[in-house]
C-alpha cells in the first residue's frame, strides 16, 4: 500500500438507515460509492461493517463485495443472532486502532462513513494524530451533535445534492 493512500471504514447499518430515513429517502449505489471514495478520498481499501450474517441476505453481501468493499461481520452466537442488533461500533473502532498500532506508516489517513456519535472519541484521537481525513455523514441533519466539536474540514454530507448525484442509485 502506498503511504499516500487512505483507508475507509463504513458502518453499513448506519449508512443504510441514514439514507433510507433521510427527509427524502434515497439509496447508495455501491459501485458508484466505491468509485467516489477512491477518486475523491484516494481510498485504497474500503471496509464495510455489518451485523450478524443472514442467509437471506447473501445476494446483498455479494453486491457489496463486487462493488469493491471488504466485508466484516459482527460475530454473534448463532442462537442469539436473530435477537441482536448489528452494533458494529466496537469492532470498527478496534480495527481502526489496531491498524494505527500495527500499520501507522503504511497508510495516509482514515475516512469514516457514519453519523453515530459513538465514534467521536476515536475521531478526535485520529485528528490529533494527523491520521483522519473525513467523516462522511449519510445525512448530516441526523448525525450526532457531538460532531459539532470538529471543524468543517473533517466532515461532509453524502446527502448534499452534488454528492448524492454522484453516489446514489439512478431512479
Amino acid at each position: 500500500m502506498n503511504k499516500d493512500e487512505n483507508l475507509a471504514y463504513i458502518d453499513g447499518q448506519n449508512l443504510h438507515l441514514g439514507t433510507l430515513n433521510a427527509e427524502e429517502s434515497w439509496q447508495i449505489d455501491l459501485k458508484r460509492f466505491r468509485i467516489y471514495l477512491g477518486r475523491k478520498y484516494n481510498v485504497k481499501y474500503a471496509y464495510y461493517y455489518l451485523g450478524f450474517t443472514n442467509e437471506a441476505l447473501k445476494p446483498l453481501y455479494t453486491k457489496i463485495q463486487e462493488a469493491g468493499f471488504i466485508l466484516y461481520f459482527k460475530p454473534h452466537h448463532e442462537t442469539l443472532a436473530s435477537n441482536k442488533k448489528g452494533n458494529v461500533d466496537t469492532d470498527l473502532v478496534f480495527d481502526i486502532m489496531e491498524t494505527m498500532y500495527k500499520n501507522k506508516g503504511e497508510f495516509n489517513k482514515i475516512v469514516l462513513v457514519s453519523g453515530d456519535g459513538d465514534y467521536m472519541k476515536m475521531v478526535q484521537f485520529l485528528i490529533n494524530e494527523n491520521k483522519f481525513e473525513k467523516i462522511l455523514f449519510p445525512d448530516q441533519r441526523k448525525s450526532s451533535s457531538l460532531y459539532k466539536q470538529i471543524t468543517r474540514k473533517y466532515f461532509d454530507d453524502l446527502s448534499k445534492p452534488d454528492t448524492k448525484e454522484k453516489v446514489s442509485k439512478n431512479k
